[in-house]
């Protein structure tokens, strides 16, 4: 039977950890139990955070096996070898493929029926490879996607157009890696399209361009790589990620979130998990939402999906 009030987090490295310590703060869960191939190490994260319960919600938290994981109501996979300078996210791929096999297979041993929500990159091949290995319905295999992307692109608009980054309402799409496109054709800041908002009160019209937005995107799309350059790995903002995302489901919010899911025709594209504005609840994925590209954006978007699509089909799994 599924315990609510249970999740747990494979993978104590950076991301796994700092994901672990914003779960605990978000008091969605009364029990996290942490797996990690380096007991030691998950012992050590475990001690560390149960430290800091005083000042927090009670809570049970500890360092178990994937017997553990039988009764839990959300499993977060953050395993696997971290990107380092130089690397894109797809050149993780037959690293992490490796390690995903043996994970999904401990998951399923156990018959869990948990949602699966997949942190590790690249998290949308990976997210597909879950999703066949597992066996498990599509609306239960979950990846972070765009949803991080997304909240990069936000804050960068709302410090260009001095508005609180909340108000802004924008998606990034596509592949969470290099491929991936921000919607600005349908953008807006509390329904106002971002060139209008721009114009009011602007006296430079070339400013207000959306081909003006190019570098805030270049930005967003960088931006990983110069965290990694400057402190060897991103985990703060993508632990805010998911506890967004294990928030909508705890709570049955049906939040539109732009998630790593499966989908079968989307301007075109099938049979591939990519980043596409999904609703989100009890369920997992309970829609996928199909909201408006130009013909520019449909391009870019069919081209990411193919190379997301090339990236899983060149993995070799056991089926």
């Amino acid at each position: 039977m599924i315990n609510e009030r249970k999740c747990a987090v494979i993978g104590c490295g950076f991301v796994g950890a700092t994901t672990a310590y914003a779960l605990m703060k978000s008091k969605l869960f009364s029990e996290m139990v942490l797996v990690d191939v380096d007991k030691k190490k998950a012992m050590g994260e475990v001690e560390d955070l149960c430290h800091g319960l005083s000042f927090n919600s009670p809570m049970e938290i500890y360092a178990g096996d994937y017997e553990d994981l039988s009764d839990c109501a959300i499993i977060i996979i953050a395993a696997g070898a971290g990107q380092k300078e130089g690397e894109t996210r797809l050149d993780l791929l037959a690293k992490n493929a490796r390690i995903f096999e043996s994970i999904i297979q401990n998951i399923c041993r156990v018959g869990s029926e948990a949602i699966l929500l997949v942190v590790t990159n690249p998290v949308d091949v990976l997210t597909q490879i879950t999703l066949k290995l597992s066996g498990f319905p599509k609306e239960r295999v979950i990846g972070s996607g765009t949803v991080l992307d997304t909240a990069r692109l936000k804050y960068l608009l709302g410090k260009r157009f001095e508005v609180d980054a909340r108000n802004v309402h924008a998606f990034i799409i596509g592949e969470h890696g290099d491929s991936e496109l921000p919607v600005f054709s349908s953008a807006n800041i509390s329904g106002v399209d971002l060139v209008d908002f721009c114009a009011a009160d602007c006296k430079n019209e070339a400013l207000c361009e959306i081909d003006s937005l190019k570098p805030v995107f270049e930005e967003v799309k960088n931006s990983a790589y110069r965290i990694i350059e400057g402190k060897g790995a991103t985990y703060y903002a993508i632990a805010e990620a998911v506890v967004r995302i294990v928030s909508a489901i705890v709570r049955d919010e049906k939040t539109i979130l732009p998630v790593s899911a499966y989908v079968e025709d989307y301007y075109g594209v099938h049979d591939v998990c990519i980043g596409v504005p999904c609703v989100v609840g009890k369920k997992g994925v309970e829609s996928v939402l199909k909201i408006p590209l130009d013909a520019n954006e449909q391009e870019k978007f069919s081209r990411s999906a193919s190379i997301v699509r090339t990236a899983f089909d060149s993995v070799k799994i056991a089926h």
